[in-house]
């Protein structure tokens, strides 16, 4: 008899709270339409890839072989000439300018050093205030020199020992990507978008509706009727639940149908990784409720949360670049492991045999939060 009753209070509970979220349109909106028109932005402003970077060319030789470089560097994707620099000057005033990135100097008797089989030497300057773009910009310089270098030696023996081409050794790297094999950014910062969209939405969401009902005072009045208050934490907690599986089935077309990224492994191990997740978001929120008084306290704990989590996560920046502090610090960051575990499943098609040290933490961690959560809630209400 007292578990229909208290299924009765936790039903009625559920219907209240899903009227309250559902009947207001604004709030309509903004469980569907923000995270869906933030996976669509992150997606593809969210890359590794350094591509059109400004540079000023500097030619003081001007022969066939100096031209020829150039047009190795304007050919490729990564690079645009911005400058013809007439002077080593302008290269100065362009990079302090910004206008360019990066600028190459080629000096004069270049092509003559070439041909003599003499080491020929080119001058790049480069604006290392963002010290990524400058790293991967002076990677991409590099192989196109090397290319250019290839290529050059090739020619001349062609026409010095044209007999000996076929008998000369050449060693050739090729390449064979595995799980991404165009190695595409957005197959690869997709699945961490969805697991940092559903972290913000879950944990804002869950905070929010408490500390809502909490500064307009209908939590106390909620509180002295008959409903006992796991009841509560039940009722407000479940619908959240739910939208943020449905909100994780959205993106989760999106990312697949949308961007094309393959989906290669169980929907099961997606649905059990991402519902655990689900319940570690709603963990937190509770935690966020008992803390804050107001909705904009909630939402700076919460921004003071996600942040740190975030930059933890290896989303953009690998674990194994981080500090050895840091790297320990971001094993207990739940994020961390859902983001192992979408990326698995969607590239490698990974199972549980793999993932289950993954899935293990974010269940304790799950069961911890809102175990701790709960008991943090009971005790601010009394």
């Amino acid at each position: 008899m007292r578990i229909l009753q208290a299924l009765s209070r936790i039903r009625h509970m559920l219907i209240k709270e899903f009227i309250q979220t559902l009947r207001d349109p604004h709030t309509r909106w903004l469980l569907w339409g923000p995270p869906l028109i933030q996976m669509v932005i992150f997606g593809y402003a969210a890359t590794l890839e350094i591509k059109h970077v400004s540079m000023a060319v500097l030619d003081l030789d001007n022969t066939q072989e100096s031209r020829e470089l150039i047009s190795h560097f304007a050919a490729s994707r990564y690079f645009q000439i911005a400058q013809y620099a007439a002077r080593p000057d302008e290269l100065r005033e362009g990079i302090d300018r910004g206008t360019v990135v990066l600028a190459v100097e080629i000096d004069s008797g270049f092509a003559q050093r070439l041909r003599n089989g003499q080491g020929a030497s080119v001058q790049v300057i480069v604006d290392s205030s963002n010290s990524n773009t400058a790293l991967v910009a002076l990677g991409y310089l590099s192989q196109i020199g090397a290319q250019f270098t290839q290529e050059f030696q090739a020619d001349l023996m062609r026409r010095a020992a044209p007999q000996e081409v076929s008998f000369a050794p050449q060693v050739e790297l090729e390449a064979r990507p595995w799980f991404n094999e165009g190695l595409l950014s957005e197959w690869y910062f997709v699945p961490g978008v969805l697991g940092n969209l559903m972290l913000i939405m879950i944990m804002n969401l869950t905070a929010f509706a408490v500390v809502r009902e909490r500064e307009i005072g209908t939590l106390e009045q909620v509180m002295v009727t008959p409903i006992r208050r796991w009841e509560f934490i039940l009722g407000k907690t479940i619908p959240f639940f739910l939208i943020g599986c449905v909100d994780a089935i959205m993106l989760f077309l999106v990312g697949t149908l949308w961007f094309g990224v393959p989906f290669r492994g169980s929907v099961g191990v997606f649905a059990i990784g991402i519902s655990i997740f689900i319940l570690a978001g709603l963990g937190m929120g509770l935690l966020l409720s008992t803390i804050a008084k107001t909705q904009q306290q909630s939402m700076m704990t919460a921004f003071f949360f996600v942040m740190p989590m975030t930059s933890l996560s290896g989303f953009g920046t690998p674990v194994s670049s981080m500090p050895p502090f840091f790297q320990r610090l971001s094993y207990f960051n739940p994020l961390l492991h859902v983001i192992v575990i979408l990326r698995s499943v969607y590239l490698k098609g990974v199972g549980l045999e793999s993932l289950w040290p993954d899935v293990a933490f974010l269940t304790i961690f799950a069961f911890l939060t809102l175990v701790v959560s709960i008991l943090r809630f009971r005790k601010s209400l009394e």
